[in-house]
């Protein structure tokens, strides 16, 4: 990282936020906002009750339940581990003051959904969370970045966390994006491309004209799959698309510090002469809409592609991972994507679950029937969600195609709630991970946007949203 001279959004955020550097490089940091969720804090709060430490800043500290929630019936946790850690969750926010939207509460959502939709992540904060998807939060300008359980406690013991300080790199994109392509796609692209340890080390800040030209929902799509990219974090320039976001949120500035704060956002983005430690650019008219067809991000092919053959490999190491995910997802090299017929369907999930993705589906499937073979469900990222598309007739156009409309929360993202994969079953996800097992024991995850999915929930096999015009 840059000390001097021009600074990236990084170097400026870090330095702004550094308490202590210590001799052997690592460094105290402060948080400005932390963000809790049921599964990695209850180990937190018992240090706490250990050690007789109170939270030191619970006004700086947001909870909710998701990743453990029924997306039907919710108020009935059957899984008596998920039900303990909801309810730990809420005695645990009680006892220290701490804002909780709870499960009957309308703005209860997905951690990372809930919190651009409040109004809590703005731009040039830090914010930390026990979930590794905290980098969605990069989309405002904030460094955003996942913490483990004992970290989660020393920022609520402390307001600060022990980290190293990452290097610099820039993505930039260029062009209109080609229709039929967005933000998924996009983002996949980039992990093909650099693959899953590209970012290793670093903080990537996605720039060009087609990352400014996207909406603040696409620019959370692309900062949310960071990490799968290896990137400790993702973050794009505040500008005014940000500003007219965040405006009039509950958690906004108020209209006495509006224009103080938007004079100090408007400060953030690189110096022009700004220093990178790796840069990448990338002309749009190279993307097309992505899939992926192994178990892993990088796994990923355009839609019009082939399932690859491990004989394509460049080394053994990776001819055998082919071959280990080619066994597991049931494939042939050589088959169309196209020709992939499929179980499920999955439209959610803090990558995928905002109100622009489901305006996306509806326009799709308006007057249409999923294939007959197909079980689809889509699952609003928050309670506010939930509620401004059934304001518009979303929910009735959904329903009327044959998806499942369901209740707010992290859902068939991953193992840890009902909404799971049986074994060999195979599914369009717009979720962010496809590793063996992710969405329930032996299932089968092809990940791509919103769009695909919804056309693909039509034809029954995996779909171009081009052919869909």
């Amino acid at each position: 990282m840059s000390n001097q001279g021009p600074k990236t959004l990084f170097d400026k955020i870090w330095s702004e936020h550094l308490v202590r550097q210590r001799e052997d490089g690592t460094n105290l940091l402060y948080i400005d906002r932390h963000l809790v969720h049921e599964v990695t804090s209850p180990q937190a709060f018992e240090g706490l009750k250990i050690a007789n430490r109170p939270v030191h800043r619970p006004d700086a500290t947001v909870a909710v339940a998701d990743h453990n929630v029924p997306t039907i019936n919710r108020q009935n946790i059957e899984d008596p581990q998920s039900k303990i850690q909801v309810e730990t969750l809420a005695q645990n926010t009680k006892e220290h003051g701490i804002q909780y939207f709870d499960l009957m509460d309308q703005r209860q959502g997905i951690v990372h959904i809930i919190g651009p939709e409040q109004g809590i992540t703005q731009p040039g904060m830090t914010i930390v969370c026990g979930d590794s998807h905290t980098s969605t939060h990069g989309a405002f300008g904030a460094l955003a970045f996942g913490i483990g359980t004992s970290e989660v406690e020393h920022v609520l013991a402390t307001q600060t966390i022990v980290q190293n300080p990452a290097k610099n790199m820039r993505i930039a994109v260029n062009g209109e994006l080609p229709f039929g392509v967005n933000s998924k796609d996009l983002i996949l692209y980039i992990i093909g491309k650099i693959g899953t340890a590209g970012g290793t080390g670093h903080v990537i800040e996605y720039a060009g004209s087609s990352v400014q030209g996207l909406s603040m929902e696409g620019r959370m799509t692309i900062c949310n799959m960071s990490i799968e990219a290896g990137a400790r974090a993702g973050l794009i320039s505040p500008d005014q698309t940000t500003f007219d976001y965040i405006k009039g949120r509950p958690y906004a500035p108020s209209a006495n510090h509006w224009d103080q704060a938007v004079e100090y956002w408007s400060s953030l983005p690189s110096d022009k002469d700004a220093n990178y430690d790796h840069e990448i650019i990338i002309n749009s008219t190279e993307i097309d809409p992505m899939v992926t067809w192994g178990t892993s991000p990088e796994d990923v092919v355009s839609v019009k592609g082939l399932v690859p053959s491990p004989d394509s490999a460049k080394t053994e190491n990776k001819k055998k991972s082919i071959e280990r995910s080619l066994e597991y997802m049931g494939l042939q090299p050589g088959t169309k994507i196209t020709d992939i017929k499929l179980d499920k369907i999955f439209i959610g999930s803090c990558t995928n679950g905002r109100i622009e993705d489901l305006r996306k589906v509806a326009s799709i499937v308006k007057d249409k029937k999923i294939a007959s073979h197909v079980q689809a469900m889509i699952v609003p990222g928050s309670g506010l969600v939930k509620k401004q598309a059934e304001e518009e007739g979303l929910d009735s156009i959904l329903v009327n195609a044959g998806f499942e409309w369901r209740e707010a929360g992290c859902s068939m993202c991953l193992g840890m709630n009902p909404d799971q994969l049986k074994p060999e079953e195979r599914c369009a996800s717009t979720s962010n991970r496809n590793f063996e097992g992710r969405q329930g024991r032996g299932g089968r995850t092809h990940l791509m946007s919103p769009e695909l999915a919804a056309a693909s929930a039509i034809t029954g096999a995996i779909a171009d949203i081009r052919d869909f015009k």
